[in-house]
């Protein structure tokens, strides 16, 4: 029966052959991969135990970073449980009246009493918008103060008070975000600067791209273009909310505007 070997395998020799009558030692060849390898496992066992010496010399330091790095996840937690949400909260309270004296507002024949105690807060010592953005500024509350606070404002005709707070407001939803920029448009249009209302109502209208924001912020654009003589622009904005924008309220007139800029 035929056999076959395993490639790299040899067979093994006795260590001692009898030569003569009397045994000699055979001489065993090292294979220079196994001198290699085993090479290798020396300089990790050198590596490992430098680590080993490194770490026990040090350990204070590890012990001391790692405490200290649990002591600021702890103090984080801690401080988001017992001074964010108490803080929210009472900010949250605070926005309550206020914002009833907006709603009230809205709909007033006369309403610039009621937009200024939205803003300025009650004989009962209620804040309003104005001191809960300031008091507040770090909640969710505080920043929606600023948002409130520029539309006050705004229908107030403060106009510079109305960008101070508008541009405050960081928005974190699709309308409202959109909206403080073209509010902020609105208030640079109604002291007649154009250029800086044009370049707010540009960058609301593609801010968020929707049905409701940006088909307006468009006609708003296109409007001021007109006033500039800047009709091919104001077309193409026009032309934009009639080929985009074909349900939107703006689009209802748009055709009229269109034109006027051809």
């Amino acid at each position: 029966m035929a056999t076959y070997n395993k490639r790299g395998y040899k067979e093994p020799k006795e260590k001692e052959e009898k030569v003569g009558g009397a045994f000699v030692e055979e001489q065993i060849n090292v294979d220079e991969k196994d001198s290699t390898t085993a090479a290798v496992f020396s300089k990790l066992d050198e590596s490992a135990n430098r680590t080993e010496d490194w770490v026990q010399k040090n350990q204070r330091i590890i012990i001391g970073v790692l405490l200290g790095a649990a002591i600021v996840v702890m103090g984080y937690l801690l401080y988001q449980k017992f001074v964010v949400s108490p803080t929210e909260d009472t900010a949250a309270e605070e926005m309550f009246v206020a914002e009833q004296n907006f709603k009230k507002a809205l709909d007033a024949p006369k309403p610039d009493s009621l937009y200024n105690l939205a803003l300025n807060g009650g004989a009962e010592g209620k804040f309003g918008f104005k001191q809960i953005a300031e008091e507040y500024s770090g909640t969710d509350a505080g920043n929606m103060a600023n948002y409130f606070a520029g539309v006050s404002y705004l229908n107030l005709k403060k106009y510079p008070e109305a960008i101070a707070s508008l541009e405050k407001y960081k928005g974190k939803d699709v309308m409202t975000a959109a909206l403080a920029v073209g509010l902020i448009g609105d208030a640079y249009a109604q002291q007649g600067k154009n250029a800086e209302a044009l370049e707010q109502y540009n960058k609301a209208a593609a801010l968020n791209a929707n049905e409701f924001t940006t088909p307006r912020f468009l006609m708003k654009a296109g409007q001021v273009e007109l006033a500039m003589g800047k009709k091919a622009d104001a077309l193409k904005h026009f032309n934009e909310i009639k080929e985009k924008y074909e349900l939107s309220p703006e689009s209802a007139n748009v055709d009229a505007l269109i034109g006027l800029a051809q």
